[in-house]
């Protein structure tokens, strides 16, 4: 792997090892077995009489299960070793490893098989921060198990480590002392499980483990029927197919069922740092997979729904009606030292939760949920007009409440220094940015289309629907640039222009808030050389003050932000400005092996062979995992029309055949069909025309 380490995941559970599949974590390194947003094992080294071993090769199989092929060292360059070693690894509950050694000699081997186990049961921000633990740690060995236990007033996690065969196990470790015969091997199976003190430490073996390998095959199955219950794609370029399987493979692994969801899933939005439920990054990838996976919306808006704010606290940034940003089960929320448990301080999930909920009606035709959240749902378009318009303008605007760990900025754009003037100055607080603007406005017309045909209130719908043509025309007025025809990026405090040119107007055409007689202009600037890069839309400008190709929301080039861009030029008939980002993205997803990460730089194409990679991006993260689900339902031109499916594709550059089979909805199952004409443009890029295009059922 390009980054020198090996990650597997099942749900919230994950573990990153070095490529002999060892796990030697520093304070703030992000290795080792994670669970629940906490670290288990940060140290699990094995030795063979002493030493450490060399990787021949290392394949990560499934997401959730990685082999090590290893042979001791030699010390020089040519290995000649007469011994291998074979780790098998599946990660569930913990991790189960099968360890197995090989005697290639024709003599009798003796060695002695060394495993070095400990934890600091680091907190996942402890880790990004290099906090220091408060807690008490003890080792010890009981029933044949090595235990290591952290112990802070009433918070406890355990790790418990066994062995299927005999070991000598004392509180750093298993040692097994061994006789090979010639050619020979011996194998065992170890068990590294964790324990929560709040879920009564009931795990005494890892999902794989003490059941012949059930658990495994049950995964693999599982894998097997989340892939061929997606819509097949068929396609005469290689590198789209090959994105396409690994998007919906990652995001199989991202399904992380919390603890309410009744064993359901929703998307998770991130490793290694946020393995967990995100309010608004589950919303965007629910919204991203629908024509593929609708069933993790379903399960995002029910869970969401069951967390939404009920109270005013200052500390969590909590309202009446507000949708939460995330939710840790770590130590330091559980003593209020960073307030996620839960933390509802984003402006930007509370309106995105409506959109989500009549995106997912209008593509599945499942009015009994939108009947069951119409409280939810309600108490979300209160949120905007209430406690979501600080200044008193009819704007959603936002200025955190615990100032000592609250976020900053409350958009999507969440980093200290996103939201700047052209010349870089930094605007007080409130901030209203532009695109919560066209979150609301969204929100406030599909919320009275659910109004009308399920809730039975056209009092409702009226009032919405007048409400959202008041606020189009409003923000019109005010964050319009009218010297450089494009919108603001947010108001300050004071209702000032913060004027830097951002990829925040994309979003804009995606909800529909911007006039048609604007969308050309704002159009253009997305397309031009300031805001693309010929790989996709930087977050800022080139040649605004802070501007930074590789800063991370100023100048970098998320893939999830151009999906959305691409489906909102898409909804203003701009169809072959959308199939030039599609190709852009898709074309960098080859470089990143059909993976794109969370972000990559935003250097001009004609000078870079390929995207440079960002240095700190989540891998793989669920938005980015979803791009090219949307970038497909994009290029199709998929959309749902009453009990029909629309299909009017314009295809990226390259592409001269694509057929989606089997896309789910209200409408049963369907394919969708596209031909490209491929010609070269000015710019030298590959671009097709449509030639024809037809559903079939």
């Amino acid at each position: 792997m390009s980054d020198g380490v090996v990650k597997i995941l099942d749900g919230n559970t994950f573990v990153v090892s070095d490529r002999t599949g060892d796990i030697e974590a520093s304070a703030t390194d992000p290795t080792g077995l994670f669970s629940f947003d906490t670290r288990f094992l940060s140290k699990w080294v094995l030795t063979v009489d002493g030493h450490r071993l060399n990787a021949l090769s290392t394949d990560d199989l499934n997401y959730f299960e990685a082999h090590f092929f290893l042979v001791p060292g030699t010390g020089t360059v040519y290995v000649d070793a007469k011994m291998s070693i074979i780790r098998e690894r599946a990660v569930g509950d913990g991790f189960h490893e099968t360890l197995k050694l090989i005697n290639h000699d024709e003599k009798a081997i003796d060695t002695v098989v060394r495993i070095e186990a400990a934890s600091d049961f680091a907190d996942l921000f402890e880790v990004k921060d290099a906090l220091e633990k408060q807690g008490t740690y003890s080792n010890a060995v009981e029933d044949g198990e090595l235990v290591l236990r952290y112990e802070r007033d009433t918070f406890g996690r355990a790790t418990r480590i066994s062995s299927s065969e005999p070991a000598e196990i004392d509180e750093g470790g298993l040692t097994f002392d061994l006789h090979l015969p010639p050619h020979g091997e011996w194998s065992t199976d170890l068990d590294v499980v964790t324990a929560l003190r709040a879920f009564g430490e009931i795990h005494r073996r890892t999902k794989y483990g003490g059941n012949g390998g059930k658990g495994k095959s049950q995964m693999e199955a599982d894998v097997e029927n989340w892939l061929e219950t997606a819509p097949r794609l068929e396609s005469d370029w290689d590198s789209l197919r090959t994105t396409y399987r690994q998007s919906l493979i990652d995001l199989a692994a991202l399904r992380y069922s919390p603890p309410i969801a009744g064993g359901k899933s929703l998307p998770a939005a991130g490793l290694p740092w946020f393995m967990t439920m995100f309010g608004r990054d589950s919303i965007f990838t629910s919204l991203q997979a629908l024509p593929f996976k609708p069933e993790l919306a379903a399960t995002t808006l029910r869970v969401l729904g069951d967390w939404q704010g009920t109270r005013s606290d200052d500390f969590r940034d909590e309202d009446p009606g507000r949708i939460l940003h995330e939710m840790r089960y770590g130590e330091l929320p559980a003593f209020e030292e960073r307030p996620h448990s839960p933390y509802f301080g984003t402006a930007d999930a509370t309106p995105l939760y409506v959109v989500l909920l009549d995106e997912y009606e209008r593509w599945t035709g499942d009015g009994a949920l939108v009947r069951e959240l119409e409280y939810e749902a309600r108490a979300a378009l209160n949120w905007i007009d209430t406690h979501g318009d600080l200044m008193g303008n009819g704007y959603i605007s936002y200025k955190r409440r615990n100032e000592a760990t609250g976020l900053e900025n409350q958009c999507w754009k969440d980093s200290w220094d996103s939201i700047s003037f052209r010349d870089g100055r930094l605007p007080g607080f409130p901030r209203a940015t532009c695109e919560l603007q066209g979150y609301a406005y969204d929100a406030k017309v599909r919320g009275a289309r659910l109004a009308r045909l399920f809730w039975q209130d056209d009092d409702l719908a009226d009032r919405l629907e007048r409400e959202a043509a008041d606020l189009k025309e409003r923000f019109d007025r005010d964050f319009w640039i009218e010297d450089d025809e494009y919108y603001a990026l947010a108001l300050d405090e004071h209702g000032a222009q913060v004027d830097a040119l951002s990829s925040n107007i994309g979003h804009l055409l995606w909800s529909g808030i911007v006039p048609d007689s604007k969308a050309p202009a704002v159009a253009r600037h997305l397309m031009g050389a300031r805001l693309f890069s010929g790989w996709g839309v930087r977050t800022l400008a080139e040649g605004e003050a802070r501007y930074n190709p590789i800063g991370y929301h100023v100048g970098t080039v998320w893939p999830f932000d151009n999906s959305f861009i691409a489906w909102g030029l898409r909804r203003y008939g701009f169809k072959e400005e959308a199939a030039q980002i599609a190709a852009g993205i898709l074309d960098s997803a080859y470089y990143f092996q059909g993976r794109l990460p969370e972000a990559f730089g935003g250097y001009e194409r004609s000078i870079t062979r390929y995207p440079v990679e960002y240095p700190t991006a989540c891998s793989p993260q669920a938005w980015s995992t979803g791009t090219p689900l949307l970038l497909l339902r994009t290029m199709l031109g998929l959309e749902p029309i009453g009990e029909h499916l629309v299909v009017d594709p314009t295809l990226a550059g390259g592409i001269g055949q694509l057929e989606l089979l089997d896309i789910p909805g209200r409408w049963g199952r369907i394919d969708a069909f596209a031909r490209g004409r491929v010609h070269a443009d000015t710019a030298g890029r590959l671009r097709p025309q449509l030639a024809a295009s037809a559903p079939s059922s």
